[in-house]
């Protein structure tokens, strides 16, 4: 595996910083954006197992961090959700420039939704991967419950999540509230993949099954039994990498096979 640390701007200005992983084998069968967790970083022990696993099988995986975390320009306080979307679809246009477009976009928790979006502006995209994400946006307000009623009231508030404090301004409130998830995933029209574990407390594996029910066919549901929202487990991410690159191979290589009449 060969790795590149990046940075561009995105429409904001913000430098954004990213790691792309490239395969050893060649040629590469296609490229993967990868979308963080809420209030993650693209150095996630689960993000990085997952992105090894599908480099091993010839697919090349750009990571980044979201404006205002790890380290990407640009104050956590001012982003949203709408932002994040927005992030994607510059760091796919980065991609377009400079490597080769995304064919996958894969998300984990609330990066699942954001890539969910995100596929709907991107008609050059194969295949969408989604790891616990929530049917829908909302549901990241009871992360924030220690603070919403401040939030509501003076505007902003800290707020710890994960064991670290972050300060959250009442827009983020209001972006997520107006984001129809099911509309978006039914006007998307590619094949979707659907992780989750049936153990995941923070967000229930009744969102899995909403997302799922929205999405078309081709849609698939691989169960992360055992495994917790964080995919702290070293094998269960491992795992992940490992069906993401085995169900992703088939939408990757369609086109070549179809051109050799072989299907």
């Amino acid at each position: 595996m060969k790795l590149e640390k990046i940075t561009f701007r995105n429409r904001q200005g913000h430098e954004l910083s990213a790691k792309l992983e490239l395969p050893k084998i060649s040629p590469i069968v296609g490229y993967a954006l990868f979308a963080h967790c809420f209030t993650c970083n693209k150095n996630l022990t689960a993000v990085r197992n997952i992105s090894k696993a599908l480099t091993k099988n010839g697919i090349a995986v750009l990571r980044f961090d979201f404006t205002g975390l790890g380290e990407s320009e640009g104050d956590f306080e001012n982003t949203n959700f709408s932002s994040n979307v927005e992030d994607l679809e510059d760091t796919a246009a980065y991609m377009d420039g400079h490597y080769e477009r995304p064919s996958i976009l894969i998300g984990h928790s609330l990066g699942g939704a954001a890539v969910i979006f995100a596929a709907t502006r991107l008609p050059y995209v194969k295949a969408v991967v989604t790891i616990g994400a929530p049917s829908h946006p909302e549901h990241v307000k009871h992360l924030l419950k220690e603070g919403i009623d401040r939030i509501q009231t003076e505007g902003e508030a800290l707020v710890s999540i994960g064991g670290r404090e972050f300060r959250v301004k009442k827009q983020f409130l209001e972006d997520i509230q107006d984001k129809n998830m099911a509309q978006n995933i039914q006007q998307m029209k590619k094949p979707l993949l659907v992780m989750h574990s049936p153990q995941d407390r923070t967000v229930p594996i009744e969102n899995a099954a909403r997302i799922y029910q929205a999405g078309r066919h081709p849609k698939s549901f691989i169960s992360l039994d055992g495994a917790d929202h964080l995919l702290s487990n070293k094998e269960d991410s491992q795992y992940a990498g490992q069906m993401i690159a085995a169900w992703a191979h088939k939408y990757l290589t369609k086109k070549t096979m179809l051109s050799h009449g072989n299907l």
